[in-house]
């Protein structure tokens, strides 16, 4: 379970690995919260970011999409100016950019779970390895994914970015397999096994 060692960081850590990481992801709102921390996070580390979540969802409108969409100078002033949020004037604009290129993918789509969870036929993927501590940083689906998102316009939204969203969100299952999140995951949600599929940096977390 070393990979998932993580989790006892810190108290937010451990509840948002016991309750959170790694179940799959059915609501946009979610899906969207998920991915814009993912942005807010580059460059940084994870534990900034958990700690900074209840700032980043009174600053976003709870991550409304619709919502934040339609925000203008104003808002990225205002945002800017919190306590404790984080001063980058260009990820701020990212996430309200993104915004947009969220809506049209749900145009097109239906919603943004469809899109993703298309890639996976709706199944959270159990890689080669992954489950004895084989993790890469980022693999031939994140590629994929990326490539494609970065086309549709949205930005901060590189491989290595889109698979920590890919494992957060639960398209990919990357506790260890002796995590009992693990075994719930597979327990309650339909999983598939593949091999390992262009994996690139690997780390054996022993």
């Amino acid at each position: 379970m070393a990979y998932c060692n993580w989790g006892h960081t810190s108290e937010l850590n451990l509840q948002y690995h016991d309750k959170e990481w790694g179940v799959p992801v059915h609501d946009d709102r979610k899906q969207f919260e998920f991915l814009m921390m993912e942005v807010m996070q580059c460059g940084l580390n994870w534990n900034m970011m958990i700690n900074k979540r209840e700032i980043f969802r009174r600053c976003f409108d709870n991550f409304d999409f619709e919502k934040i969409a339609a925000y203008t100078e104003s808002d990225v002033q205002r945002i800017l100016k919190t306590e404790g949020m984080i001063k980058s004037p260009r990820k701020v604009a990212a996430i309200i950019h993104n915004a947009t290129c969220f809506q049209r993918i749900r145009n097109e789509f239906g919603s943004f779970c469809q899109y993703l969870w298309r890639h996976t036929n709706g199944k959270t993927i159990l890689y080669d390895k992954h489950g004895d501590g084989y993790i890469p940083v980022s693999n031939g689906l994140s590629d994929e994914i990326s490539k494609d998102l970065k086309k549709r316009g949205f930005k901060f939204l590189g491989t290595i970015t889109v698979y920590s969203h890919l494992q957060a969100c639960g398209l990919i299952n990357d506790h260890g397999c002796d995590c009992p999140r693990y075994k719930y995951i597979c327990a309650n949600f339909p999983t598939v096994k593949k091999r390992r599929d262009r994996e690139k940096q690997i780390q054996h977390f022993l």
